[in-house]
C-alpha cells in the first residue's frame, strides 16, 4: 500500500484509480498514463491506495526519469514559448498580450473565456437629472 503518494511535489489522489490519478501531474494525459503504467507494468485499474509501495515507486522514477517533459519543467516552456511570440511581436504575441483569443477564433460575439465578463455601459448607470 503506498503511503506517499506524491510525484515531483504534487499529491495525487489516493481514492482514484493510479491511471486517472496520474491525470493530475501537468503534461500527463491519458495516453501518456498508460503507456507509462504498461512500460513499469502496473495495471491502470488499481485505485492508487491499494498500489504497492515498490510499484508506486516504478512509477515515480519512470516519471521523473522517463524523459517526460512535465511540472515545472513544461510550465516554463510554455512560458519561454508564448514570451518569444511576444518578443518578436507576432500576430499570436500580441493577441496573448491583449488577451484575446489566438488560435482565429470569432470575437463578435463569444470569447468571453479571454475576453473576461460583459461590461455594463457606463451610460446606463446615471439616473436622469430631475429639471427644477
Amino acid at each position: 500500500m503506498a503511503t506517499n503518494t506524491k510525484i515531483l511535489g504534487v499529491n495525487l489522489d489516493p481514492n482514484k484509480k493510479i491511471l486517472f490519478s496520474m491525470l493530475g501531474l501537468y503534461g500527463i494525459g491519458k495516453t501518456t498514463a498508460k503507456k507509462i503504467l504498461e512500460k513499469v507494468k502496473v495495471d491502470p485499474e488499481i485505485r492508487l491506495k491499494d498500489v504497492k509501495e515498490e510499484d508506486f515507486n516504478k512509477v515515480r522514477s519512470e516519471v521523473e526519469n522517463g524523459g517526460y517533459l512535465v511540472e515545472g519543467d513544461l510550465r516554463q516552456k510554455v512560458y519561454r514559448d508564448i514570451s518569444r511570440l511576444k518578443a518578436i511581436k507576432s500576430y499570436r504575441g500580441t493577441r496573448h498580450k491583449v488577451g484575446l483569443p489566438v488560435r482565429g477564433q470569432n470575437t463578435r460575439k463569444n470569447a468571453r473565456t479571454r475576453k473576461g465578463r460583459v461590461k455594463i455601459a457606463v451610460g446606463g448607470l446615471n439616473k436622469p437629472v430631475e429639471k427644477k
